[in-house]
C-alpha cells in the first residue's frame, strides 16, 4: 500500500492540559477513517520515544473511539509543575504542539481527508 508521511496535526488535533507534574494530551482525529491509523502509530511507547527529551516516567494511553480520539497521560514531564516549575510553559500547553508534529504514514488513499490536503 501506497504511503505518505505527513506530521499529526494534518491528521488530528489536540488540547492539553496538567494535573501537578502530569500532562494530559487529547489527539481527536478530524475523520472517523483517519482515527484507526492514528491507534495503530500512536502507540504509549511511540510517545513516550517523541518525548524522550522531557524524560516521561511513564505514558499511558485512554482510547475514546465513539468520539474518534485518545488521551496520552505523561508522568513527570513539567518540571515539577505549576507551582515548581522555572520553565516558561509551566501548565505544558506547548506539548500538544509537540505531539501534533509526530510523523504518521497515511495511506494515499486517505489523503483527501487531511486538513490541508496539499502535499
Amino acid at each position: 500500500m501506497d504511503t505518505t508521511t505527513v506530521p499529526l496535526y494534518r491528521a488530528a488535533h489536540g488540547r492539553t492540559g496538567d494535573k501537578g507534574n502530569r500532562s494530559n494530551i487529547s489527539v481527536i482525529a478530524w475523520h472517523a477513517e483517519l482515527f484507526p491509523l492514528l491507534v495503530e502509530q500512536l502507540t504509549p511507547e511511540a510517545v513516550a520515544r517523541h518525548f524522550a527529551y522531557r524524560q516521561p516516567s511513564g505514558v499511558q494511553r485512554y482510547l475514546l473511539p465513539q468520539l474518534q480520539a485518545m488521551n496520552f497521560v505523561l508522568d513527570a514531564v513539567l518540571d515539577g509543575g505549576v507551582n515548581d516549575a522555572l520553565n516558561l510553559d509551566t501548565h505544558g500547553k506547548a506539548l500538544s504542539f509537540w505531539l501534533l508534529d509526530f510523523p504518521v504514514a497515511v495511506p494515499l488513499s486517505l489523503v483527501p481527508l487531511l486538513a490541508g490536503t496539499d502535499l
